[in-house]
């Protein structure tokens, strides 16, 4: 079992040596979001560079300090060593990163940092050490508004809008598209085999059967489809399995969403439930598309409503032939 210790239990020495530790580890997390977000991102990435370099010199500080307190061995304390202690999330394990998110993650990350040094300071018995925490601590507020205001300052300037504009498109790409076509296909491809084994059998339990087949079939089959389209090196769509995943599940969903009501034991209730389910779902992919595709509303309706229709058509015909 891994030891640890209160932060009350620590040496003024052991105190210094962990604020040392935690600037040198907020410095790297800072270089670790200016690198993930350069390419997409580069006024945020920029304001991240210049939050690591103030990390960076902090440590520097807190280093000298050390050196002229303690000598010159820094004893290795992390933040794992001291019970319940404030923690922090390993940035390369995250798959995605938005702005909102890392804007949030840096304004927590200085104001525990400067709770850090005050509490620090509170428990210092050397002046000098004392004095240079007390600093810290205020440069740590200052770093929450310097944050606060290179944010208006980016607002301003339109580069925040300018990179939620790319964080949506970066959204829709990754993520809407592939779901949408997994959704239209789901939804209408499975109409034919659906509704013709309805209308051929008269039976809700053949229906649902036929249907449910029909949907994790074509939810695999456009699943590996998507995944195996490209690798989104090149193309910026993303990781493969991803948009396979997304792809996959949503072409299911569509399928199997008019697929429950036959269920119902009785065919004709059965039946009725299932095409108002079909009109929901061409309704909402008639919005996706019309939310984040920018097709009008009454263009995308009718694009939507129209293909449904006849594949609805053509499965109730060969149902019934």
């Amino acid at each position: 079992m891994a030891m640890s210790r209160r932060f009350t239990d620590l040496s003024e020495r052991e105190v210094l040596a962990l604020a040392i530790s935690l600037e040198e580890e907020d410095a790297r997390i800072y270089a670790d979001f200016a690198e993930r977000l350069g390419e997409t991102y580069p006024s945020t990435a920029e304001m991240l560079r210049t939050m690591t370099a103030e990390e960076r010199e902090h440590a520097r500080r807190l280093t000298e300090c050390f050196h002229a307190h303690f000598g010159p061995h820094i004893p290795l304390i992390q933040r794992g060593d001291v019970r319940n202690f404030i923690q922090r999330k390993s940035v390369w394990l995250l798959r995605s990163l938005s702005l909102d998110h890392i804007r949030r993650t840096v304004d927590n990350m200085e104001t525990e940092a400067a709770r850090f040094y005050r509490h620090a300071a509170d428990s210092s018995r050397s002046q000098g050490v004392r004095h240079l925490l007390e600093e810290l601590a205020r440069e740590e507020d200052n770093h929450v508004s310097l944050a606060e205001k290179m944010t208006e300052n980016l607002a301003t300037s339109g580069a925040i809008q300018r990179e939620k504009e790319t964080e949506r498109r970066t959204f829709v790409l990754q993520v809407i598209q592939p779901g949408l076509a997994g959704l239209m296909d789901g939804s209408v491809s499975t109409l034919a085999p659906v509704f013709a084994a309805a209308f051929a059998t008269r039976d809700s339990w053949d229906a649902f059967l036929v249907g449910m087949a029909a949907s994790i079939g074509a939810g695999i089959s456009m699943g590996f489809a998507e995944a195996l389209s490209d690798d989104g090196i090149i193309s910026g769509r993303g990781r493969p399995w991803m948009r396979g995943l997304v792809c996959g599940l949503m072409t299911t969903l569509g399928g199997i969403g008019h697929t429950l009501p036959f269920l119902i034991p009785n065919f004709m209730t059965a039946t009725a439930v299932a095409v108002g389910v079909v009109l929901i779902e061409l309704a909402v992919i008639s919005w996706i598309r019309h939310k984040y595709m920018d097709t009008p509303l009454l263009a995308a309706g009718f694009q939507v409503m129209v293909g449904g229709l006849l594949v609805f058509v053509v499965g109730i015909l060969i149902g019934s032939a």
